[in-house]
């Protein structure tokens, strides 16, 4: 049987994923909790359905296929709790404001849409990035698929937040050109806070990464008020200071709010903090670069 993977986006002509020119598949489920995470569709592992309120005539048509819905006073009413994702009102939307977020898809169907654009890798120096959620909680799937990619030519980068088993990098990594780590935060309780997770094991194997040479892009994404403190940027080089492998690259990600209405979407609790980041960037870059690190664009 071949491998599967679950996703729940592919998106070609990325420009912020890697080197180059890219296509970027996310896969579905992640081991962190990030209060401003900008995909909450890929957190869970199963299958979910996503209600776009905006894009919904009130036509009824979901209604008729499934007990779950109703349309009550010009509002499309949805019973989440007893929703199995089995697709039926999706199938039967005519405006698209409900589908399935969370596709199953081959190694050789995903090798097939990733390498349509070949071309493009090519003149820029771009390639395929996995991405989610959390790609190494599919590692058989990355693994098997990186290693198409690889042995045909194509750059493969690797976008982690870190907090998986060891093994699953080692799955990877022979066939890895790159891997953007996320750092959220050096300190433990700065870490749990912004991720409702210890960062042991992600700061551990970030550190086998370096000693091993592997090519990195650590990227430090940055909520005002929750891990951009001068504390927390003094840690963060610090930490990369000890680095085998200097200077470190580093690119700064200005968080934002504009995912909110996805948590709407899939019925989730909206955690997201108000407000952006960008004005605090240059100060913080400016902090950084009294550490071996070089900034990236």
């Amino acid at each position: 049987m071949e491998t599967e993977g679950i996703y729940t986006d592919i998106k070609p002509f990325a420009v912020h994923d890697g080197p180059g020119i890219r296509t970027t598949l996310f896969l579905k489920g992640c081991p962190l909790r990030c209060i401003w995470c900008h995909n909450p569709e890929t957190i869970h592992r199963e299958p979910e359905l996503e209600l776009t309120a905006s894009r919904c005539i009130l036509c009824g048509k979901c209604a008729e296929v499934c007990p779950r819905h109703r349309i009550e006073n010009g509002i499309h009413c949805m019973d989440r709790a007893g929703c199995t994702a089995c697709g039926k009102c999706a199938e039967a939307c005519p405006s698209g404001a409900l589908q399935i977020c969370g596709q199953k898809i081959t190694v050789a169907e995903a090798f097939r849409i990733l390498t349509a654009d070949r071309m493009f890798y090519e003149t820029s120096g771009g390639g395929v990035t996995l991405s989610g959620g959390e790609p190494l909680l599919q590692p058989e799937f990355c693994a098997e698929l990186f290693r198409k990619l690889h042995e045909s030519g194509i750059h493969t980068a690797l976008d982690t937040c870190g907090n998986v088993s060891w093994r699953n990098f080692e799955r990877v990594l022979p066939w890895t050109d790159l891997v953007l780590f996320d750092v959220k935060g050096i300190d433990p309780e700065v870490h749990r806070k912004c991720t409702g997770s210890a960062n042991g094991v992600i700061l551990e194997n970030l550190r086998k990464l370096d000693a091993q040479g592997i090519s990195l892009e650590i990227r430090m994404p940055l909520m005002p008020g929750w891990n951009d403190s001068e504390e927390d940027i003094r840690k963060a080089g610090e930490f990369f200071a000890r680095f085998r492998n200097g200077p470190v690259r580093v690119r700064l990600l200005a968080c934002h709010d504009l995912a909110r209405s996805k948590y709407a979407a899939i019925g989730a609790p909206d955690t997201m903090p108000h407000g952006v980041s960008l004005a605090r960037i240059p100060g913080i870059a400016k902090m950084l670069s009294r550490y071996p690190v070089r900034i990236m664009n």
